[in-house]
């Protein structure tokens, strides 16, 4: 079955989504991104996925590092989360805040050596590498700049340092509710041995939930939906208090399967509570 992961894209503390990867073509949704984070849980979500653009651009000045470990705290299911993560130290104190898995981008394709260190002392199922690639070219610094990178080599490359898990997104179809890049999800799902792949990027509506689904033969296992949700696109949310979010009990929490104790090992607990090996 395919999991659905909303996201929460977090700038200036607020939640935002951009378009085609855009600072510029920024919407913001809400502005309290805890309680949007409680209103995909009782809407059922199992695993929700939080980026921090400000710290992905790399300069610096600016983080929301407080906002996700309040996320956390907030939610009794996993959080992964990306942008901005470095080095050894700042996974570190991703987990630290609470976070389940942590997503490496920049970081994985200026340092691959980082990806194989990170897995082997924290496990590969708590550690992923986010790759954000356009027309095939992987992007990096909040997919400001271009690196050069095949984005199926370096999925290659990432799987043979021990990652078992890439969330690829499609810059150009990201933000456009026009319909994600199946070929491109299924050319890479085709390359990896035994890489999962979660795929992210231009969800409009179920119609692409369910071509995404087609793709589980090709290692392709869950999605990342953002402005979708955001903006209402499946009926079923509307029998989820969407339209009430200012008066919804959101300590009421839905039939999710809840996370358990921290793991200790590599071979621990997915999302969910399942084991799937990464």
């Amino acid at each position: 079955m395919l999991l659905i992961i909303p996201a929460i894209d977090l700038r200036g503390g607020a939640c935002v989504r951009l378009y085609q990867g855009s600072y510029e073509k920024e919407k913001v949704y809400f502005e309290d991104p805890v309680k949007m984070a409680r209103l995909w849980r009782i809407q059922n979500a199992k695993v929700l996925h939080v980026v921090d653009l400000d710290a992905a651009r790399g300069d610096g000045k600016a983080n929301n590092r407080a906002v996700i470990t309040d996320i956390c705290a907030a939610l009794d299911i996993p959080v992964q989360t990306g942008g901005g993560i470095r080095t050894l130290e700042d996974v570190e104190h991703a987990f630290a805040a609470g976070v389940y898995r942590v997503i490496l981008g920049t970081a994985a394709v200026r340092e691959p050596k980082l990806v194989g260190e990170a897995i082997q002392r924290w496990g590969s199922s708590r550690i992923v590498v986010g790759i954000d690639a356009k027309n095939g070219e992987v992007r990096v610094d909040g997919w400001l700049e271009g690196s050069g990178v095949d984005a199926i080599d370096f999925a290659l490359e990432m799987e043979a340092l021990g990652c078992c898990r890439i969330v690829y997104t499609d810059i150009s179809r990201d933000g456009t509710l026009e319909g994600p890049n199946l070929d491109a999800y299924r050319e890479m799902g085709s390359r990896l041995k035994r890489t999962r792949i979660t795929a992210s990027g231009g969800v409009g509506d179920f119609k692409d939930l369910m071509a995404i689904a087609s793709l589980t033969p090709h290692g392709v296992d869950s999605v990342i939906v953002g402005r979708a949700l955001y903006e209402n696109r499946f009926p079923c949310q509307q029998f989820w208090s969407w339209n009430d979010k200012d008066v919804v009990d959101l300590e009421k929490y839905s039939t999710a399967r809840t996370r358990g104790p921290a793991p200790e090992s590599p071979g621990d607990a997915a999302p969910g509570g399942e084991d799937d090996g990464c």
